[in-house]
């Protein structure tokens, strides 16, 4: 067990031996929890999110489609979109 100091503004450094352990460094993203007994500090596990362009939800409605309703219904939404259904690259059904 180590101790650390609490700074201005509630900074606490973490002793360079456990944030090498960890892999943390200067901008990483911590994970401060609430416990009964105190407060655990450990590594944030960061997951990338994709943002999706018009081009690649048009793409997602024509290629999931089933039926021809279905297909038409994707036609018009990508049209809604600002796109034309014939140049976005996709199966259909």
């Amino acid at each position: 067990m180590e101790s650390a100091k609490v700074g201005k503004r509630g900074a606490i450094i973490v002793p360079a031996r456990l944030r090498k352990r960890f892999g943390i460094e200067e901008g990483s993203m911590v994970v401060a929890e609430e416990k009964d007994d105190g407060i655990l500090i450990r590594p944030a596990v960061l997951v990338p999110v994709e943002r999706y362009s018009p081009q690649r939800k048009a793409e997602f409605l024509l290629s999931t489609t089933t039926t021809g309703a279905d297909y038409r219904k994707a036609r018009r939404a990508v049209r809604k979109l600002g796109l034309d259904p014939d140049s976005v690259p996709h199966r259909r059904p």
